[in-house]
């Protein structure tokens, strides 16, 4: 009899339990069914609510359904025994010997321990990051990033199916407004006098992409200012956008077919900066799809004809309308201008219909948390659609605020004053922001600590859970010998307090992944890992390991060694390293 290391100890019971449920409850009756873990180790390993959520429904003495539902697990041959407290909450105690044979499941699962089949395959697209390619990303931007990576690294453990995809927004007003600053920056090194506008990108690889485009080509795009700034009155004491969506417009016209270059130019070279940065930080995507392709194939176009044909759009003062309000939304949206072009919300919801088309069964988009208004009307659209609104799933990611010597720093992209998630990594290390970035959960707000970061103590979680990790492969070093030979030692010895509530530490690590899955919640991961480094270098301050007692010996080698393999695999879902030394 081993422990059931495909899938948590909880899912084994919730089994348990669903089949007895179908017996009697009613039909229909959803249930929650859910195992904590009591504060007291007198109440058990677990404890289950159940009986008193089925009181209510089946009109009976939440003991007496206790009693029914004990009937159920006593079938496992993972309990010692089975309590009911209170007013009908079940306490489970698992076998002592369960626990101890826990450490040899552990090493035998490897990499894969964690892993679990809930999923069962089901396909998930997760969407995340996504920031307009118009300058280098910035650590908010980062943040999005290790919350996206790691959540999909989670569901993937989980036995889904997981797409990870990057939405270029490539055919939008901020690329045109990118073009137009790169252009204005390069007549300057052709030494053209224009005044550059104030809400324009002003960030130094601005004159960068300027300077590549002059090296390449020289004059060939210059024009006289005179005709670029018509329609622009001089004397304003402010820049608008309207003024510079006019300096847009007569840089389209002054440069025909020559602006087609300059927008390509300044999107190919921010998207390629982007896919390297994100490469190095670990994240990787398996589709960049473009905005600009819903356009050029007609997706766009094919999702307006979808809504017009279920009469969900009308047109009032020359535009056109999505009737939004049908399905809750404060007030109807716009999808085209009176000028003919689509909006936003229009693109946006021919790729959402994209994605469902693509065939994925569930869909999460990782947003920033200032797009919270944004939700009702996505999701009214794909039910105009006839698509299941409730697959399409938000996670809200706040932004991170940076700290550098107890300071904040400020970040605002058009005004070039930011830091780069490059530069972040290159002072902290890519382990450090990973982790951190994960720390809280997504929509909470987020003060990173470069200088805590930075240190080397157990104040810093990172590297005091790395270091948990290098402690035991310098214990296993000293010893060495074979760990496969770990897989058949007898943990019987490990009988103290602290081993056994290490033992079960390593018996949540598969309900933790399970949950983070769930919950879309990767920093439960993260907080398992400090929790289990902290018992850890508690356990190595006072234990000795390489005793001469054999037996007690491998089982306590046994056990660190099952601990540095949770270790392992929980840094790997987070895209930390595990290092071998410190």
């Amino acid at each position: 009899m081993t422990s059931p290391v495909q899938h948590s100890f909880k899912f084994h019971f919730t089994e348990l339990l669903r089949q007895t449920l179908s017996g009697i409850a009613p039909v229909g009756l959803d249930v929650n069914i859910e195992f904590a873990r009591p504060k007291q180790a007198s109440h058990g390993d677990y404890s289950c609510n159940l009986a008193m959520q089925l009181a209510k429904p089946l009109r009976q003495n939440p003991r007496d359904i206790a009693a029914l539902l004990i009937n159920a697990l006593s079938a496992s041959p993972y309990l010692e025994k089975i309590e009911i407290a209170g007013a009908g909450f079940i306490n489970l105690f698992l076998k002592t010997s369960v626990k101890q044979r826990f450490p040899r499941d552990v090493l035998e699962g490897g990499k894969k321990f964690g892993h679990s089949n809930t999923g069962a395959g089901k396909s998930i697209q997760v969407e995340f990051v996504s920031a307009n390619p118009t300058g280098p990303l910035h650590v908010g931007h980062g943040r999005g990033a290790a919350f996206g990576a790691s959540l999909a690294n989670v569901l993937a453990a989980n036995g889904f199916s997981v797409a990870r995809e990057y939405y270029i927004n490539d055919a939008g007003r901020q690329m045109d407004i990118l073009a137009l600053s790169t252009w204005l920056r390069y007549l300057e090194l052709n030494g053209v006098a224009v005044r550059f506008p104030g809400n324009a990108y002003q960030g130094e690889y601005v004159r960068d992409m300027a300077r590549l485009i002059h090296k390449a080509h020289a004059g060939r795009y210059v024009h006289k200012p005179e005709l670029l700034f018509e329609g622009i009155f001089p004397e304003a004491d402010t820049d608008t956008e309207a003024q510079l969506d006019v300096l847009i417009a007569n840089a389209r016209k002054l440069l025909g077919q020559d602006y087609a270059y300059i927008h390509n130019f300044v999107l190919t070279e921010q998207l390629g900066d982007c896919r390297n940065d994100l490469m190095e930080f670990g994240v990787v995507f398996d589709t960049w799809f473009s905005e600009q392709s819903l356009f050029d194939s007609g997706g766009v176009a094919h999702a307006m004809r979808l809504l017009e044909q279920r009469n969900y759009l009308y047109r009032q003062d020359g535009a056109k309308w999505f009737r939004s309000t049908d399905f809750g939304d404060e007030k109807d949206r716009v999808v085209q201008r009176e000028n003919g072009q689509f909006t936003y919300f229009a693109s946006d919801i021919a790729y959402h219909l994209n994605k469902f088309e693509r065939g994925f069964e569930r869909v999460i988009d990782i947003w920033g948390a200032d797009h919270h208004g944004y939700i009702p009307r996505v999701k009214s659209a794909l039910q105009a659609l006839a698509f299941d609104p409730a697959k399409l799933e938000i996670a809200l990611v706040q932004f991170a605020v940076l700290y550098r010597d107890g300071q904040k720093v400020p970040m605002s992209t058009r005004s070039g004053e930011f830091v780069t998630l490059r530069e972040l990594r290159q002072e902290v290390g890519n382990d450090a922001a990973r982790f951190f970035y994960v720390l809280r959960k997504s929509d909470q707000h987020l003060d990173f600590d470069l200088d805590l970061a930075k240190s080397q103590s157990n104040d810093n979680p990172v590297y005091y859970i790395q270091y948990a990790h290098a402690r035991i492969c310098s214990v296993l070093e000293q010893w060495g010998e074979d760990i496969a030979t770990l897989t058949t030692a007898d943990m019987d010895s490990l009988t103290s307090p602290v081993e056994l509530s290490l033992l079960q530490k390593l018996i949540d690590y598969p309900e933790i992944v399970e949950a983070a899955a769930k919950e879309l919640s990767p920093h439960l991961v993260a907080f398992y890992l400090r929790e289990l480094a902290g018992e850890f270098h508690s356990y190595y301050n006072a234990t000795r390991f390489l005793v001469p007692e054999a037996p007690l010996r491998l089982a306590r080698l046994g056990l660190v060694a099952a601990i540095r393999q949770v270790l392992t695999n929980g840094l790997e879902l987070l895209g930390v390293s595990a290092p071998d030394k410190m």
